[in-house]
């Protein structure tokens, strides 16, 4: 038994390898998933060697072990609080009326629609059939492994599930969520004459939070359309992304996203 448990750590960084790497280099997209088992790696050892460290410098390993160990509370509650505030913005306001909404773009496969922008096409099918008057602005341009812009793929899918083409403005040439937001904007005032003040905002769910904070930086009121994300998978690693892209904007700032 005491051979089991001095053996599992190693088990359990060697599965933790396997898993990252599957991750990493075998599944697209979750690469992150791959990093945060790399990290439970990192802690694992940690914590498994700096006790066989103590036993040849025991001052050193104490105050070590305890500063690191102070940081990871800290960082845990600091990721923690963050996630919670992504959490809480992912349920978005989806009965709110408003006049106009964008719909943010994701990856076009050369097959059509990637799971996440299938995802968003449906949401906004969704919303647009509950909420008739509603204009939807379709943004997203064309990354240099997709076949179409992300708006133009949108465009033709809501089209084939039946909303009126009138309904649906394209806006093509946003390549982050900044300009996705800034874009719509300038586009519905060109076609309006007047900028709006408030605008909807459909994405998947994790990423409303951040989105909100690019809409405040464009000076226009927020209304959180969530987009639900269809695969648990994918679910869990985007939520767990978005911790690290929302404090990316916050210490680094900057129109990204």
């Amino acid at each position: 038994m005491s051979k089991l448990i001095a053996i599992l750590p190693w088990l359990s960084c060697g599965v933790l390898a396997v898993l990252a790497f599957f991750l990493k280099y075998c599944v697209p997209g979750y690469s992150f998933s791959a990093l945060v088992c790399i990290c439970l790696i990192g802690l694992i050892l940690f914590y498994t060697l700096m006790p066989m460290v103590g036993l040849h410098f025991p001052v050193f390993a104490k105050i070590v072990t305890r500063i690191f160990t102070v940081c990871l509370i800290i960082g845990l509650l600091v990721v923690g609080s963050t996630e919670a505030v992504i959490i809480h913005a992912s349920f978005g306001d989806p009965k709110e009326q408003v006049d106009y909404m964008v719909v943010l773009g994701a990856k076009v496969n050369p097959d059509g629609p990637s799971v996440s922008l299938w995802d968003r096409i449906c949401g906004a099918y969704e919303y647009m059939e509950e909420h008739p008057d509603v204009i939807a602005v379709v943004s997203g341009g064309q990354g240099t492994d997709e076949p179409i812009t992300e708006a133009e793929c949108m465009y033709r899918e809501l089209v084939n599930l039946g909303i009126d083409p009138k309904r649906i403005w394209i806006e093509d040439e946003a390549t982050s969520t900044w300009e996705n937001m800034k874009f719509t904007l300038d586009l519905i005032e060109e076609k309006t004459g007047t900028r709006p003040v408030k605008l909807g905002v459909l994405s998947s769910e994790y990423h409303l939070f951040r989105a909100s904070l690019f809409a405040k930086a464009c000076d226009v009121e927020f209304v959180g359309i969530p987009a639900k994300t269809s695969r648990l998978s994918q679910a869990v690693n985007h939520f767990m992304r978005e911790v690290a892209g929302v404090w990316h904007y916050i210490i680094l700032g900057g129109n990204y996203g």
